[in-house]
């Protein structure tokens, strides 16, 4: 029986190059988006290598519009077998300039759109006895730094969503898989919301110093194929571990973070983005 995935976010980076590798290895898949408009480019790519690949609007803000979306795949293939839970974006800004509001924007996409996401496809899961949901989160899920708590934050959220997961949906036959990327060459960065607060910001320096830091290791990033390709690999393997990390920075923090003591680890992160 022909297989079925979904991926949230594909109208560029991680999400563009997922959508296509999973089509590449057979699975029909539905790369989703909220604005379809900018679905040329993967179209065209699947057109160019005869994939079985459609484009759904969806938009994990809106229940209406993921409730939407299923029941046309479900109408369509009546199954689904890899959920990637892709979309996102990065509020830059320090706590005390960002407003509650955009704070709970931030989760509203970052996590509470992917709960929404897992209710409805869990049901079908757990009918079909089978079923792997991929939640990306990021480096930044395990190691908290200056100038983006908003972002970090839902990823820690997640990483314990996942976690908690996995306990729950296992007896059903369903797997959870978190992938850590770390710093990844895609328009992630240069499409952040930017929080600099007032003009006489304390926080001015600090924000200042560590976008600058993290755009520098952006333009040397990791390809977001490396992190499509990291996807593929655990949704074959017969018992995928519980996390895979991608890209060498995100290696080098985090085993910087086991070997340290928190304080050691703190001084080696501000020589790292200061």
């Amino acid at each position: 029986m022909e297989k079925v995935a979904l991926v949230t976010g594909s109208s560029s980076g991680i999400g563009y190059e997922t959508a296509l590798a999973l089509a590449r290895k057979g699975y029909h898949t539905f790369a989703t988006m909220r604005d379809t408009g900018k679905s040329k480019n993967i179209l065209e790519a699947a057109k160019k290598e005869n994939l079985k690949l459609d484009v759904i609007e969806l938009d994990v803000d809106k229940e209406d519009s993921i409730k939407s979306a299923i029941s046309k795949i479900m109408a369509q293939k009546g199954r689904v077998d890899v959920l990637v839970n892709n979309a996102g974006y990065g509020l830059f800004g320090c706590l005390e300039d960002i407003s509650i509001a955009d704070l709970k924007q931030q989760f509203e996409t970052n996590l509470f759109g992917i709960v929404r996401l897992i209710q409805e496809t869990a049901p079908i899961m757990r009918k079909q006895g089978s079923g792997i949901i991929v939640n990306v989160s990021s480096v930044a899920g395990r190691i908290g730094f200056p100038g983006s708590p908003a972002y970090i934050s839902s990823k820690f959220a997640l990483e314990g969503l996942s976690e908690s997961m996995r306990y729950e949906m296992a007896p059903f036959g369903i797997k959870t898989i978190i992938i850590e990327p770390g710093v990844i060459k895609t328009n992630f960065i240069s499409s952040m919301r930017i929080e600099k607060g007032k003009p006489d910001s304390p926080y001015k320096d600090i924000i200042d110093k560590v976008y600058k830091g993290i755009k520098m290791m952006a333009e040397m990033g990791t390809h977001p194929s490396e992190v499509a390709n990291t996807i593929i690999k655990a949704i074959e393997t017969k018992e995928p571990l519980p996390r895979y990390v991608v890209g060498n920075d995100a290696q080098m923090f985090l085993e910087a973070k086991k070997m340290k003591t928190d304080i050691e680890f703190e001084n080696y992160l501000k020589k790292e983005l200061f």
